[in-house]
């Protein structure tokens, strides 16, 4: 991180606290129709060795706060603000080319379709190659035994031979294999997966997580992990944040979220999962009508208009204050306006014995 922090202008250097510390981020993009306030007020934090899951419908602002993280946002017109701390220093205020590198050696993402993400006219191995040279001043017969190496680690068999050739001769499966081996390549201390596992079967899946959770091991490195999939979560992560309309809703350790669930948004998720475990005595239950709009964000709660249980609060707080994120217990915190007694019996008696 020396190429950020020695440019005072660049960033700002806060010394101890969490590896990564996200404080209030805001990405807001200005447009014809209004602004979109994509993320608004989003805060959390990984340390080294942990994975933290975000999960929320499609426009819920995951993939945003994950491109703002990166920096890729840097040069349109969002309007950013907030704290992106990353061991101890503020990316927000950091320059693109300090960003281009940082990307790739301190942090890296694996995005969610590997076949338009790799370029379909050079090799898969010049590509893995080329992402290890952009950060290390090393020969292109070095660059190519390095990649060989990562793509034998990432499990594709026969390297030395598939690193010649192209994506489109690559399985589904594969080509992700070959996206988390051009992020792992030069060691990032921050592992972003959007979505890593989208339309693949789910024996794949589950080697690819399993892959994820060995590098996370083997590099120490804090990951982040974005997906709609709360078997996913449940199985891979340590902690979670759960969005909705560009807004943390509840967030905490994984097993405390799934077996004391507090927001109603958060019920609707778990109750239109499937299980597996057990016979389902009850019909999956969908949350009623659709996101928000980004730029006509209701008042209130932003969950209230497709919220079951709005009417369990006293006047019309749901509909006119917006509910801070308050926690329920040291490390879990919930955006809700309904009295946290009354959420445990709505969960004992109303969601637990559907789900």
């Amino acid at each position: 991180m020396t190429s950020v922090a020695s440019d005072p202008r660049a960033a700002s250097s806060r010394p101890g606290g969490p590896f990564l510390s996200v404080e209030d981020l805001r990405v807001h993009f200005p447009t014809d129709d209004g602004l979109v306030k994509s993320v608004d007020g989003v805060s959390f934090e990984v340390d080294r060795g942990q994975i933290l899951g975000i999960v929320g419908e499609s426009g819920s602002g995951k993939s945003v706060t994950a491109q703002a993280l990166l920096g890729l946002h840097k040069g349109s017109k969002a309007r950013i603000t907030g704290h992106i701390w990353l061991d101890g220093v503020d990316l927000v205020p950091a320059s693109e080319n300090d960003m281009r590198e940082v990307r790739g050696s301190e942090i890296a993402m694996i995005f969610q379709d590997p076949l338009s993400s790799l370029h379909p006219f050079y090799t898969i191995g010049d590509q893995i190659s080329e992402a290890y040279r952009v950060h290390n001043k090393v020969s292109a017969r070095d660059a190519r035994k390095r990649s060989v190496e990562m793509l034998e680690k990432v499990g594709i068999p026969n390297a030395s031979r598939r690193y010649d050739d192209y994506p489109h001769q690559f399985s589904g499966g594969m080509r992700q294999r070959a996206m988390i081996a051009m992020a792992l390549i030069c060691e990032p201390k921050l592992l972003i997966a959007d979505e890593p596992t989208t339309a693949l079967d789910v024996t794949v899946q589950a080697q690819i997580l399993q892959l994820i959770k060995d590098m996370r091991n083997e590099l120490n490195s804090a990951v982040i992990l974005i997906t709609h999939d709360l078997g996913v979560v449940a199985e891979t992560c340590d902690q979670v944040l759960v969005m909705y309309g560009g807004q943390c809703v509840e967030k905490g350790p994984v097993e405390e979220l799934f077996d004391k669930p507090e927001m109603p948004y958060t019920w609707g998720l778990l109750s239109s999962m499937p299980r597996m475990d057990r016979v389902r005595q009850t019909r999956l239950t969908p949350i009623p009508g659709s996101p928000p709009s980004l730029i006509q964000v209701p008042k209130g709660c932003v969950f209230n208009p497709r919220c079951r249980f709005s009417d369990r609060v006293e006047g019309d707080r749901c509909f006119t204050v917006h509910p801070d994120l308050l926690p329920t217990s040291p490390r879990h915190e919930v955006r809700c306006h309904i009295d946290p007694e009354e959420r445990r019996q709505i969960l004992l008696t109303e969601i637990r014995p559907n789900l």
